[in-house]
């Protein structure tokens, strides 16, 4: 597996795995249409090979496909925000992506995958840390802000089925990974442009006793390294950390960092969030993984 397509490789995720794998001596390339993605995050490293191309579009995919042994599959809309404002398009671009993705493959005889999903299919899980056997669902269809799980839920489910096509095809389910040049709809970008800004306070949705488990993207890159080593077939592996925070506290964190005195407003939080979400990491850890960074540490990174 030398020759690899990264679908979406332009955004924060896709960007640094092409960028480490391409370091690692692995021919990337690169597919995205930079609708959410930044180019600059992996122009400084000339051997990528870089496809503008639309991941709905057959013949883009098909083109970015040909003469590779292995895809990274990414490409999606994230973000809380377009969750509830665009759920069409987070879907169309799911659906279509992972459809052509598999389609294409089959048609090139290209027999390692491996599938990007989400924390969020789990949303409300009966145990904390969460294990990759919790069932995963869609709470309640007529909220647009489970479109990004629902898309998720079905990536899984055409990757599964469509398995024995597959030397190797893997899924992975990233938890709430944070880093520089992330996109401003997240919690810790969000927090730290508000605080950085704030000269009395700011304002936090919901109570903020609401837990997250962080993974810097450095630790990410690792983890995910060890899942395409030593991960198996038809395997999935939670990528994050066990160290819970509460919302609260890590704004408290980040207003330490800065040095400042401002107080903290909440407000109400759009229907449809989850309480707490922890992942189990048991299955990483047998393959090797362990954190160098504690949010403090991450935090820190990214602000100074």
């Amino acid at each position: 597996m030398k020759k690899i397509l990264v679908t979406g490789g332009t955004g924060f995720i896709g960007a640094a795995i092409s960028n480490y794998f391409s370091k690692k001596g692995y021919s990337v390339t690169v597919l995205d249409n930079n609708s959410r993605g930044k180019l600059k995050r992996i122009k400084k490293d000339k051997k990528i090979k870089f496809i503008y191309g639309d991941i709905t579009k057959y013949d883009d995919v098909f083109k970015a496909l040909k003469g590779q042994d292995c895809i990274f599959h990414l490409a999606a809309i994230n973000g809380t925000k377009f969750f509830y404002e665009k759920p069409d398009k987070v879907l169309d671009v799911s659906c279509k992506g992972i459809i052509n993705v598999i389609d294409v493959a089959k048609k090139l005889k290209i027999k390692n995958i491996f599938l990007a999903s989400s924390s969020e299919v789990y949303h409300l899980p009966k145990k904390i840390p969460t294990e990759e056997s919790e069932s995963i669902k869609i709470p309640d269809i007529l909220n647009p802000r489970y479109s990004y799980a629902g898309g998720k839920i079905l990536t899984e489910l055409i990757g599964i089925n469509n398995a024995k096509f597959f030397k190797k095809m893997i899924i992975f389910r990233p938890h709430n990974v944070y880093g520089s040049d992330m996109g401003q709809e997240h919690v810790i970008p969000e927090l730290i442009k508000k605080i950085k800004k704030a000269k009395n306070n700011i304002k936090m949705k919901g109570s903020g006793l609401q837990t997250r488990s962080f993974i810097f993207i450095d630790d990410f890159v690792e983890a995910f390294y060890l899942i395409f080593k030593k991960g198996k077939h038809l395997n999935i592996y939670n990528i994050g950390t066990q160290e819970q925070i509460k919302i609260i506290e890590l704004a408290k964190t980040i207003i330490k960092i800065f040095k400042k005195k401002i107080s903290i407003k909440k407000e109400q939080i759009a229907k449809g969030g989850t309480q707490h979400r922890t992942p189990s990491i048991n299955k990483i850890k047998k393959l090797g993984f362990k954190k160098k960074f504690n949010i403090i540490q991450g935090l820190n990174k990214i602000i100074h």
